[in-house]
């Protein structure tokens, strides 16, 4: 099965010291400022909100390669992906047209909503056990469609999905644009359900739940980021594949990494380009089995395993059975220099 999990990066060439965007959030058509209003980099664990004057302020660091969002309910949210060229800034929200068909939620599309449901949480938030801890708070939010003919399960919803993750020790927004699994067989009487593919779209903010506790988090976060998507790319990017317990095959032989490989650094940047030869299939401490196929001629890199394009690289097995309830933000672990 292939699985494709999609952010908002922008890679730039890193900066090395911190900066401060300030702005202010304003309704479009009254101009009157908008408080409490989400900005936040995607996919990381830095955000605020604005104060009754609709001010915010935000620091960021080179460690900061995602997209700017501006997010408050029942608004068109603001995606910002120039920030670094930005100092004071004035952002004007839209209000958001209610397009959802009522009609549309009460179509019997051969599916009960409780059929739907256990499908989504099963391909959103995973099986691991970090997943199993996962409980999505605000479900009524979620808008559920199966098309019968494509044998594909479509979701959407009305306000971003708030999950708390017990495992990781995470409370996570996220802001789902676009999800689908493609199927390859269905029985709605059996309940089997066989997936060919799965992939969805969104931006995400992190942090640290109510309750939170330090030494469970530490464990469980380094426990899930080792062997991950974004452990693979860093090490990739570090050229420490086999340091960091990865073996790499082509077919059934285990070969040289680098001859499949190629890293080239990009001029007057600390980004990298990364091409591969060939489909190999990665093996990580000796057990765990994986394959990355590349179908675009290359993609760039940075030291933070955040790249670019996300389309064109796909993983399968168990990097690619990962999924919300296994994911960190992209800033985990980042040491400032």
């Amino acid at each position: 099965m292939r699985a494709k999990f999609w952010i908002l990066f922008l890679i730039l060439p890193s900066l090395s010291f911190s900066q401060t965007l300030t702005g202010t959030v304003v309704d479009k058509a009254t101009q009157e400022p908008i408080e409490t209003v989400s900005v936040y980099f995607d996919n990381t664990t830095i955000g605020t909100t604005t104060n009754e004057k609709g001010e915010f302020s935000i620091t960021y660091t080179d460690a900061v390669q995602s997209t700017l969002v501006i997010s408050y309910l029942g608004y068109e949210k603001v995606l910002i992906s120039d920030f670094r060229s930005k100092n004071d800034i004035t952002v004007e929200l839209i209000e958001a047209k209610n397009e959802l068909d009522e009609v549309y939620l009460e179509y019997d599309d051969g599916l009960t909503r409780k059929q739907k449901l256990k499908l989504f949480r099963k391909e959103f938030l995973g099986t691991s056990k970090f997943a199993k801890s996962c409980e999505i708070q605000n479900e009524d939010d979620i808008i559920l469609r199966y098309d019968k003919r494509n044998k594909a399960l479509y979701a959407s919803a009305k306000a971003p999905i708030e999950i708390i993750n017990k495992a990781l020790q995470y409370n996570v927004s996220f802001d789902l644009i676009d999800f689908e699994v493609s199927f390859r067989y269905v029985n709605p009487k059996s309940n089997s359900f066989t997936v060919n593919s799965v992939s969805y779209f969104g931006t995400s903010f992190y942090k640290n739940i109510e309750d939170f506790k330090e030494n469970k988090a530490e464990k469980n976060r380094e426990k899930a980021y080792q062997g991950s998507v974004q452990h693979f790319l860093r090490s990739l990017y570090n050229k420490s594949l086999e340091e960091n317990g990865y073996w790499i095959f082509h077919g059934k032989f285990r070969v040289n990494e680098w001859e499949y490989f190629k890293i080239e650094t990009i001029e007057e940047t600390t980004l990298k380009k990364v091409s591969l030869e060939d489909k190999v299939s990665i093996l990580y401490d000796k057990d765990i089995q994986s394959e990355i196929q590349i179908k675009v001629d290359h993609f760039v890199l940075d030291r933070f395993g955040n790249y670019s394009p996300i389309v064109g690289v796909y993983f399968s097995g168990a990097l690619g059975s990962q999924r919300l309830g296994d994911s960190l933000p992209s800033d985990y672990g980042i040491k400032e220099e």
